[in-house]
């Protein structure tokens, strides 16, 4: 939709992560995004990422972000896990949230194999906390590579604009110089 558009075209300043603050999901988008995107600010809101009352701390999460604003992407995110260990991300409550949420979603829960309800609301699935990190440094990337195809086409635009122009004042100076040697000739 138009959120997974946005997100593909911004270049994030402020990531919010709804996440465990001790799991290795969070070790794992933290060193990658601390590596690869400088002046990147992290925002993490702690959550239990499995068992009672896990699904209802997500998905407040989500919402809390959303009513604080200032922020480009939200990552939800945990490492794998058994079936039971994933049920608050097959959660209606976090489909919901994630569902309303007006800040660009990535939702990145489990391993490649597991595709949890959160990752059909998000506007972006990744499959590892590390994939997810990396879909927002690509962004930057390639958003940096595209303006800088820009630039050298606008230099090679001018450039060639430059030498058309250049060459006309030359032809110009040039249809005057003759114009002034036949005067002169006509003077002697």
């Amino acid at each position: 939709g138009a959120a997974r558009e946005a997100l593909l075209l911004m270049v994030p300043r402020a990531i919010g992560l709804v996440t465990s603050p001790d799991g290795a999901a969070i070790r794992d988008i933290v060193q990658v995004l601390r590596r690869r995107h400088d002046g990147l600010a992290i925002t993490i809101y702690p959550v239990r990422v499995q068992g009672l009352g896990a699904a209802a701390e997500i998905a407040e999460g989500i919402r809390a972000f959303n009513r604080r604003a200032g922020f480009d992407v939200l990552i939800v995110t945990r490492g794998g896990g058994s079936p039971e260990d994933l049920a608050p991300f097959n959660d209606e409550r976090v489909a919901r949230a994630i569902a309303a949420s007006r800040i660009p979603t990535i939702s990145a829960v489990g391993h490649e194999t597991d595709v949890t309800i959160a990752d059909l609301a998000a506007d972006l699935r990744a499959p590892t906390p590390s994939a997810a990190a990396e879909l927002v440094v690509e962004t930057k990337e390639e958003l940096c590579r595209r303006s800088d195809g820009w630039r050298s086409r606008i230099e090679r635009s001018m450039k060639s604009r430059l030498a058309l122009d250049r060459a006309r004042v030359a032809e110009q100076s040039r249809a005057e110089g003759l114009l002034r040697f036949r005067y002169r000739l006509r003077e002697k």
